[in-house]
């Protein structure tokens, strides 16, 4: 696990891609890079787990036939295997291959991380808000 001070931001430092205090995603299951419920990221996040998505059937059958399946739980890793409805801090790279594939899920822009922002408009991501 990567120490708080490796986290870059941290939890009280982080904003959301509306400006504002960066909202939890999930504690259950327990999601984001660190596992802590938020869509924190830092130096060592190459995948940049930053949007905070509600997973659907569709979603992740997409992942799962692009090589990343989110269903089946790895306990190595505390991963939990996602089901419809779990909310997820997602790598914005996929998420935006999904988007422009046509199965983009839904996601809470208050649990998103600004660093998103630099892979994804905003104006994408807000036609897919909750």
């Amino acid at each position: 696990m990567i120490s708080d001070l490796e986290q870059g931001e941290g939890s009280k430092k982080a904003r959301n891609v509306l400006g504002g205090p960066l909202q939890p995603c999930s504690f259950d299951p327990a999601t984001g890079f660190f596992r802590d419920g938020h869509c924190h990221t830092c130096a060592q996040d190459h995948g940049s787990h930053t949007v905070c998505a509600v997973m659907t059937s569709e979603f992740l059958a997409f992942s799962k036939s692009r090589g990343n399946d989110l269903t089946t739980p790895m306990p190595q890793y505390d991963f939990p295997g996602l089901q419809p409805g779990d909310h997820w801090c997602l790598c914005a790279g996929r998420w935006l291959e999904a988007h422009a594939a046509g199965h983009a899920p839904r996601v809470s822009l208050e649990a998103t991380n600004e660093a998103a922002l630099t892979i994804i408009p905003l104006e994408v991501l807000q036609q897919h808000a909750l």
